[in-house]
């Protein structure tokens, strides 16, 4: 067996939006390695400086997938790259708790009976269960491995802040490719240090509402137990990953042989 390697792709390949990065790098646990340059992971791309719009065009990228929501896209449109597609792939239905958090904060009632008193973290646990069973999840999901799968690559996903939607997106296209769960769980953290552009945001929401910033937190950090919350409802919905992946997104074992033919050298 390979020695499998951490890899969370520190550098910022772009900096007007943190939380865009490579994919690639990650050992699996025969020893094979994830390819760079062909998945793309980022927080919302509407505000990209007009100064690294070269560097993002130069990156070859063919489909950009946009996870978020449809008042989302609507109030920040994203800036395809050139020769890109863009699809929309919604991974959450706007009626489900997770979807509705921004719109809680703009009404202060509402936003202390979701964050305070430490209901921010049983919130994002139950986003984390959503992300997993609601139908809406589970068609967009099979939509993002088929896409990862089918090409053409180079391929980018992303919802808001790239942490939570984007996260399980990560850890799924990894675990699918056979990364090891520590690699996994490194990559999900490493969006702690990228959230400049989401904590300006909801520092601004969370004043608005006349939250505590420390009750708004949880809400903008990814936490280990966060992702194992997502993968302890899968084994008790469907028994295992392997059953998540075959019985709820119906994704097919050709489908996975394709992905790592495509992604794996």
């Amino acid at each position: 067996m390979g020695i499998v390697t951490d890899v969370t792709n520190d550098g910022f390949i772009l900096s007007s939006v943190p939380n865009f990065r490579d994919l690639g790098g990650h050992r699996t646990a025969t020893g094979r390695t994830v390819r760079r340059g062909l998945m793309y992971r980022s927080d919302a791309l509407h505000a990209i400086d007009a100064d690294e719009l070269a560097v993002y065009n130069g990156l070859g990228i063919r489909q950009l997938v946009d996870l978020r929501t449809p008042h989302e896209r609507e109030t920040l449109p994203d800036v395809t790259p050139e020769g890109a597609e863009y699809a929309v792939v919604p991974v959450q239905d706007p009626e489900t708790v997770g979807a509705g958090f921004t719109l809680a904060l703009t009404d202060p009632e509402k936003a202390r009976r979701m964050f305070s008193d430490g209901a921010a973290e049983r919130f994002m646990h139950q986003v984390y269960r959503e992300l997993v069973t609601d139908a809406e999840a589970l068609n967009g999901y099979r939509d993002l491995v088929e896409r990862a799968a089918k090409g053409p690559t180079s391929l980018v996903f992303h919802c808001t802040a790239g942490k939570d939607r984007t996260g399980w997106g990560a850890a799924l296209l990894l675990s699918l490719l056979g990364v090891e769960r520590q690699s996994i769980v490194a990559d999900y953290l490493a969006s702690n240090e990228r959230q400049a552009n989401t904590d300006k945001w909801m520092r601004s929401l969370a004043a608005k509402s006349g939250l505590a910033w420390e009750d708004v937190m949880p809400v903008t950090r990814v936490r280990a137990e966060y992702l194992y919350t997502s993968f302890s409802h899968i084994d008790e919905v469907h028994g295992s990953f392997e059953g998540y992946v075959t019985d709820g997104l119906g994704v097919s074992h050709a489908t996975v042989e394709r992905l790592r033919e495509r992604m794996l050298v």
